[in-house]
C-alpha cells in the first residue's frame, strides 16, 4: 500500500467529500487527509478497515501466545481437547 499517492488537503476533503468517498470505496486504498502540511488522518474503506482489525486481532494473539510459551505457560494438547469434550458434553446436556 502506498499513502503517499492518496494525500490530500483537509481543504480538499472539505470540497470533495463525496468524491472521497467513492474513490476509497472504489480503489479500496486509503487516503491521508493533512491539515497545515501534516498527516492529520487516514480515511479507508470499512472492509480494509475490517480486514486490518481482523489482523491486528491475530498478531496480538500470537504475541500472547509468544508470552505464554515464554512463561512457560504450556497445557498439553490431550488435556486441552478433554477439556473442549467435557464442555460440549456440558452444553449437549443442559449444564452448561
Amino acid at each position: 500500500m502506498q499513502l503517499h499517492s492518496g494525500i490530500k488537503p483537509i481543504s480538499w476533503l472539505k470540497n470533495n467529500a463525496k468524491q472521497l468517498i467513492e474513490t476509497v470505496a472504489e480503489t479500496g486504498n486509503p487516503m491521508v487527509i493533512t491539515q497545515n502540511g501534516e498527516a492529520k488522518a487516514v480515511v479507508m474503506n470499512v472492509k480494509a478497515y475490517d480486514q486490518m482489525q481482523e489482523s491486528l486481532a491475530l498478531l496480538r494473539m500470537l504475541a500472547d501466545s509468544s508470552r505464554d510459551v515464554e512463561a512457560g505457560q504450556l497445557r498439553d494438547s490431550d488435556a486441552v481437547f478433554a477439556d473442549i469434550r467435557t464442555m460440549i458434553a456440558e452444553k449437549r446436556d443442559g449444564r452448561g
